[in-house]
């Protein structure tokens, strides 16, 4: 009744702990993966959903680009976004798309960060920095478009860095939009180039410096701020072939148990732990109550010297000493070649020698302690006094081994 008690008592209170976790509020998961899959502030759900509503031939491509381009017949002509926190190609996987570029192609790329490769083939240079002096750092960005400009910048209100390109090419880049930190006093001043559109061949390459102007939570921004990110695909093209990356976006398909899954389901998880601590009560009150006893199985006995002094009273009985000593100088000899591991078949003298080598004794000794066996298996009869003898010369030999 007591066991019962308690057990009530715990189940009760862990039940409790399990419907605080279970009703508290979730922290906002902040992490930019820029992911069309998720709907945190920093994902891509609203923009993609939105984008395969104007864009017909939209494609998921979660392979490296290098692969894409030289293993999969169905991308062809078109344009290939990507957008992430950081994109780091490596050289020939950037000579792939360039190649591909080439071709008539677009290549848009969205990063706070591009790898040296990119920046070092375009020639470009990037920076990043914060207003001295300030607490808040939002960044506003605009279009150098008058048609596209708006008379207000549109504003991203997430304290962060302001990343921007600090070197181009004039002759080669053409600027498309800019970038500032927002200040009351001086919004004109201090613009830096956050934009920029590379002709490359038959192709075009755009460097936008801004990845969370296509997040979920600039979208939902109460400014309009979702304008900005509708003039920057308008210089993309939407009717033909779009390819959206998802290898680089923080995204990447991950195969995992179904533990991994349900571990990750704040409900799931409880219920499975609940489920387990359940189990765990049911062992210690249940268990030891019905578990059955484990009989005593005793080990087998050793009968093998009651079998020896069985024969050997049977030889007794019929006081047959002959065959018991040459019995006995027959099991001397086995024990020389089952533990010395010397063959007895061979000459007296040889044959005491390789004993006497390997017991350290004397060899006169062993060989006149064998001559003395050999002899004995001669002789006919044996009798009582004779064969107490050799037992006793037997064991004194075996004892000094």
């Amino acid at each position: 009744m007591k066991n019962k008690f308690v057990f009530l008592i715990v189940f009760i209170m862990t039940a409790f702990v399990v419907f605080l976790e279970a009703n508290q509020k979730q922290p906002v998961n902040w992490y930019p993966t820029y992911h069309n899959n998720d709907k945190i502030p920093f994902g891509t759900y609203i923009f993609f959903e939105e984008l395969a509503k104007k864009t017909p031939q939209l494609q998921e491509i979660g392979i490296p680009p290098y692969e894409a381009l030289q293993f999969n017949d169905d991308i062809k002509s078109g344009t290939y976004f990507f957008v992430s926190e950081s994109i780091n190609f490596d050289k020939s996987e950037f000579s792939e798309l360039l190649n591909w570029v080439k071709d008539g192609n677009q290549l848009f790329l969205s990063a706070r960060n591009f790898s040296p490769v990119v920046l070092d083939t375009l020639e470009i240079e990037q920076k990043s920095e914060i207003q001295q002096g300030s607490l808040i750092n939002y960044s506003q960005y605009n279009f150098v478009n008058p048609h596209l400009k708006s008379a207000k910048p549109y504003v991203f209100y997430r304290d962060q860095y302001m990343y921007s390109f600090k070197k181009i090419d004039t002759t080669k880049h053409k600027v498309l939009g800019k970038v500032s930190i927002k200040d009351a006093e001086k919004e004109e001043e201090n613009l830096n180039i956050n934009f920029i559109e590379i002709p490359f061949e038959k192709g075009k390459i755009f460097l936008h410096n801004a990845p969370e102007v296509f997040s979920n939570y600039f979208l939902l921004g109460e400014e309009n701020q979702y304008e900005y990110t509708n003039k920057l695909m308008s210089y993309l093209d939407l009717d033909d072939n779009f390819y959206w990356d998802v290898y680089y976006s923080g995204g990447r398909t991950i195969y995992t148990s179904p533990l991994y899954v349900l571990l990750n389901n704040k409900y799931l998880k409880w219920a499975y732990y609940f489920t387990l601590i359940g189990l765990l009560f049911y062992v210690i009150f249940e268990g030891k109550r019905k578990q059955k006893s484990i009989p005593i199985v005793n080990p087998l006995e050793n009968k093998t010297y009651e079998y020896v002094r069985t024969i050997s009273n049977l030889y007794l009985d019929k006081k047959n000493h002959t065959k018991i000593a040459k019995k006995k100088i027959e099991q001397f000899f086995y024990f020389v070649r089952t533990h010395l591991r010397i063959d007895t078949q061979q000459e007296l003298n040889r044959l005491g020698s390789e004993i006497a080598q390997k017991t350290n004794k004397n060899k006169d000794e062993v060989t006149s302690f064998l001559r003395y066996l050999t002899l004995l298996q001669q002789q006919n009869p044996i009798n009582a006094q004779e064969l107490v003898e050799l037992n006793k010369k037997i064991n004194d030999f075996k004892k000094e081994i």
